[in-house]
């Protein structure tokens, strides 16, 4: 099985380490002054546990469009409008689909010690999308504003429990809620200064292997033997 990335273990790290040193605090569902320690150090575990779980989560995106995101320990893959990155241990491939016409192009896979999720996430990042690790980036950068305001509820995100926070700060606010199995419930914020906004709506413990495959009919190019 694969092991997290280095740098999604060094962000959870980091966010031990150096919210520590903060004294600035919430109020748990009880009404309870909870450190911001606390709250963004149990979303950092539960979304780097994550990462080593088989699990298929589909979004409901602003507009009524939807998203997927699956994974297995050697597999992963993001759907969305339009869109499909995978990364098996065949190829790392990005779809494109414009009108009726779906193009694949294949690089090399993801190296033998690398997750496939988080070479999924990196690659869907650079299309805007909302990823896990992104949202653990705005959290801790959140953590360490000692002007940001970080407030923890509980709630039910598609017949999960959930935890929920919102960040009240000068550059960005926003919402996040992570499942208890460590899955991202939610989000509503901005993504290079475009509004962004989706929920979780369905949540699978296993994941049908057609999700990795390309899509039927597809164009493909392949560039793993060029190396690019």
């Amino acid at each position: 099985m694969p092991a997290p990335s280095a740098t999604l273990r060094a962000l959870a790290a980091s966010v031990v380490v150096l919210l520590s040193v903060t004294s600035c605090q919430a109020l748990d569902d009880a009404g309870r002054a909870m450190g911001r320690t606390d709250i963004v150090n149990d979303l950092a575990a539960r979304m780097n546990r994550a990462l080593e779980l088989t699990y298929s989560a589909e979004y409901q995106l602003g507009g009524g469009r939807t998203a997927l995101i699956a994974q297995d320990p050697d597999r992963s893959a993001y759907e969305w409008p339009g869109g499909k990155l995978t990364a098996t241990a065949e190829a790392t491939a990005r779809c494109d689909t414009e009108g009726k016409r779906t193009v694949c192009t294949l690089h090399a896979p993801p190296a033998a010690d690398s997750n496939p999720s988080t070479v999924v996430y990196a690659a869907a990042e650079r299309e805007g999308l909302v990823t896990p690790p992104m949202v653990m980036g705005l959290l801790t950068a959140a953590g360490l504003d000692p002007g940001a305001v970080i407030t923890q509820s509980g709630t039910t995100v598609a017949g999960l429990l959930a935890t929920c926070v919102e960040v009240q700060q000068a550059v960005e606010n926003f919402s996040a809620c992570v499942t208890g199995e460590g899955a991202l419930g939610s989000f509503t914020g901005r993504v290079d200064g475009e509004p962004v906004e989706l929920a979780l709506s369905r949540f699978q413990e296993q994941v049908d292997g057609a999700t990795f495959e390309l899509p039927q009919g597809a164009g493909i190019v392949d560039r793993r033997r060029a190396g690019s």
